[in-house]
């Protein structure tokens, strides 16, 4: 299947699974997973050529630095970035020492005065990975990249979660804990 049919599909993965489920009739177990064969139709209303197979695909090829999707066994989920009404749980766990935040420079001057906070979201996201930070700053203007202090924050009493090995999640995180990267 060509890449630009498998990027359709993550997107209704992505909303389906991490704003709609309720909505398009799919159970949610408290880690965030449904049925394969419970998302199938609601994906094939759209794209009636969505199979398994083709969401294996996608889980395999597509924007695999940002690992948007878990498959285990019968189960899929979006690993992070619910908006969904119920609380996704995640492994609760320590971080690396630094993790990085994308945002725009629009943004900024709010960020470093309020900190991150989940706005529709149900946790903040951090990543290890400074150029997908980079990435996901872009999608909003200039990108700035703010620096995590990962090690201050834990002494503090905030607690990480780890959504899967490249993103991290916080409740929220005040702006004691960030730098700009330079």
């Amino acid at each position: 299947m060509d890449i630009k049919a498998l990027k359709r599909l993550s997107k209704q993965m992505s909303w389906a699974l991490r704003h709609a489920a309720h909505e398009v009739g799919l159970v949610v177990d408290p880690d965030g997973y449904v049925l394969i064969d419970d998302l199938l139709p609601c994906l094939q209303r759209d794209l009636p050529w969505a199979t398994r197979t083709s969401l294996e695909q996608v889980v395999a090829t597509v924007e695999t630095d940002k690992q948007r999707f878990s498959i285990d066994g019968d189960w899929i989920r979006a690993n992070y970035g619910h908006s969904l009404d119920r609380q996704i749980e995640y492994p609760q766990g320590e971080p690396p020492a630094v993790l990085y935040h994308g945002t725009s420079e629009a943004a900024l001057g709010e960020v470093m005065r309020a900190g991150l906070l989940p706005m529709s979201r149900q946790y903040v996201h951090l990543t290890t990975d400074r150029r997908l930070a980079t990435r996901v700053g872009a999608r909003h203007g200039k990108p700035v990249v703010l620096r995590v202090d990962t090690k201050a924050a834990i002494r503090d009493g905030i607690v990480f979660f780890q959504a899967n090995p490249v993103f991290w999640l916080v409740a929220a995180l005040p702006a004691m804990y960030l730098a700009g990267e330079s």
